[in-house]
C-alpha cells in the first residue's frame, strides 16, 4: 500500500481524517479482488458514509477513491466491462416452499455436508430463505462472502453466510495481539459468519455444531477457491438476550468476552446495540502470530 498523506480530505460536504483516508486505503489494498463498485460498498460501510434514508453513498466514495489514486495515495482495480443484461430469475424460484418437518437424531440423516451457492437462481432462493427465517433478516451481501446451505442428501436443512470480519471489536483485538497498523494491514484474513440458519421445521439435536465443526475445516479451502487467500480466524456475534452460544461452544469455538455496543453511525447521530458475546475460531494453530505479523512475511 502506498504511503498516505497525513492531511484531512474533504468530499461531498464530509470531512474525512487522516485515520480515515488510511483505513480506508488499506481496504483497498486488501480487498484486490472486488469490483469497483462493491469496493466502494465496503468503503461506505466502514465509514458509516451514508444518505438520510440510510443509503450507501457509492457514487461519492467512487469520486473520492479516483482522487485519492490521482493523488498517487492507492491503487484502485481495473474498470471492468460492463456485462450483458440479463434477465431477473423467476420470482418463483425466489419464494420459500413449504418443507416437511425433520424431527430425527443426527445419525438418522443422510451425510449432513455444506454446499457452496454460486449460481444466481441458488443465490436468491438462499437469501429468500434466510430473509423469511433468520432473526436479523438479510437485505443482501457486498464485499468478500461466501454462501452455503446445509444439506442433507437432497434436503436443505439451513443456510450459513461468511463475510467481512468488524472492523474493530475491544475484546478480539486485544486477543490477537493487534495494534491499529496490524488491524488494518490483516483484518481480511479475518471472517464473520454473519448469518447462521437452522430452519425452523428442522429439529435434530447437536446438529448446529456438526455444522460448525465443518465449517471450521472447510472456510480455508472454500475461502482461497473463491476469493484467492486463506482466512486465520472466524468470529462471530451472538445476542445474549435469546441465545447461549452453545453450538458455538459445542464446536470449539471460544468466548472472548461482550463487545462494547457501540457501531458506526450516521454523521450527527449516536449508536447503541445491545452487547453481542463475541466467539472466535482460530483456522491455524498460529493465527493469532500470523495475523500480527506484517504483510509479506513469512508468517503470512
Amino acid at each position: 500500500m502506498l504511503a498516505t498523506s497525513a492531511g484531512e480530505w474533504v468530499h461531498c460536504g464530509r470531512v474525512f481524517s487522516a485515520t480515515e483516508i488510511a483505513e480506508l486505503c488499506a481496504t483497498v489494498a486488501w480487498l484486490p479482488g472486488l469490483a469497483r463498485k462493491e469496493l466502494a460498498a465496503t468503503v461506505c460501510e466502514h465509514l458509516g458514509w451514508t444518505t438520510l434514508t440510510g443509503t450507501a453513498k457509492i457514487s461519492a466514495c467512487l469520486e473520492l477513491l479516483e482522487r485519492l489514486q490521482a493523488a498517487g495515495l492507492l491503487v484502485l482495480p481495473a474498470l471492468r466491462p460492463s456485462p450483458p443484461r440479463r434477465c431477473a430469475p423467476p420470482s418463483a424460484s425466489a419464494t420459500p416452499v413449504a418443507e416437511p418437518a425433520v424431527h430425527c437424531a443426527l445419525s438418522a440423516l443422510a451425510p449432513v455436508s455444506l454446499a457452496v451457492v454460486r449460481d444466481a437462481t441458488r443465490v436468491a432462493q438462499w437469501d429468500a430463505l434466510v430473509a423469511r427465517w433468520h432473526p436479523l433478516g438479510f437485505q443482501g451481501a457486498f464485499g468478500y462472502r461466501l454462501r452455503y446451505f446445509i444439506t442433507a442428501g437432497e434436503r436443505r436443512l439451513g443456510c450459513v453466510l461468511l463475510s467481512g470480519a468488524a472492523r474493530a471489536v475491544a475484546v478480539r483485538d486485544q486477543w490477537i495481539g493487534w495494534t491499529p497498523q496490524a488491524r488494518r494491514e490483516n483484518l481480511a484474513r479475518v471472517v464473520n459468519n454473519s448469518r447462521f440458519l437452522i430452519f425452523p421445521h428442522v429439529r435434530v439435536p447437536h446438529l448446529a455444531s456438526h455444522v460448525l465443526g465443518q465449517l471450521a475445516r472447510r472456510a480455508r479451502a472454500d475461502w482461497l477457491e473463491h476469493w484467492g487467500f486463506e482466512p486465520l480466524l472466524l468470529e462471530t456475534f451472538v445476542d445474549p438476550r435469546h441465545y447461549a452460544g452453545t453450538c458455538y461452544r459445542a464446536a470449539g469455538w471460544q468466548l472472548l468476552g461482550a463487545s462494547s455496543g457501540r457501531g458506526l453511525a450516521r454523521p450527527g447521530q449516536s449508536y447503541h446495540s445491545t452487547p453481542r458475546q463475541v466467539w472466535v475460531k482460530a483456522l491455524t494453530s498460529d493465527a493469532c502470530a500470523s495475523l500480527c505479523a506484517a504483510p509479506g512475511s513469512p508468517r503470512s
